[in-house]
């Protein structure tokens, strides 16, 4: 008696089977971006993401130092915007990575211009945390996956600081 059993005529080989599901595999990691020789559209991706990355980094760097402006120019609003200031340095550390991190930590050194009125100061930092998020919420469509999604949850939280300093500020 054989050790295999006999092959019914019909269906696919064995061998056919393994070769095809090996192929599929090498296809999904292709598309999945798992090969080490990407594609120049890959290549191009990569670098607009690293872009579009850099640049939600400093426009985070700005919105902090706006924050700390206003804070330092309204002692008496500081501690209503720590909470939104610790979140916009939250999203600078997650658009730098992890090499940078410690940049957030310390600070913006820029000073920005603040009103002189609290209540327009907390308008313009509403109106400055809005433009940063429609900013964000623009290039979506640009940015690989990943990206796209943390840009997309910054962008709301942004609008929710917007609505919060906007509440303050009435």
């Amino acid at each position: 008696m054989p050790l295999t059993p006999k092959r019914a005529a019909r269906g696919p080989r064995r061998r056919s089977l393994l070769v095809g599901a090996a192929g599929a595999v090498g296809s999904a990691a292709a598309l999945a971006g798992c090969s080490s020789h990407g594609t120049a559209a890959d290549r191009k991706r990569a670098r607009t993401g690293h872009t579009l990355r850099e640049d939600a980094a400093r426009e985070t760097e700005v919105l902090l130092a706006r924050y700390e402006s206003t804070a330092a120019a309204h002692p008496g609003l500081a501690a209503d915007l720590e909470p939104l200031r610790r979140h916009v340095a939250e999203h600078l550390t997650a658009f730098r990575g992890k090499s940078r991190r410690n940049a957030a930590r310390r600070g913006s050194a820029n000073r920005i211009a603040v009103p002189p009125d609290a209540k327009t100061a907390l308008t313009a930092l509403a109106d400055a945390e809005a433009r940063t998020a429609d900013t964000r919420t623009q290039v979506l469509a640009e940015a690989p996956p990943e990206l796209a999604r943390l840009l997309a949850s910054v962008a709301a939280s942004g609008t929710v600081h917007v609505r919060l300093l906007k509440e303050r500020a009435a």
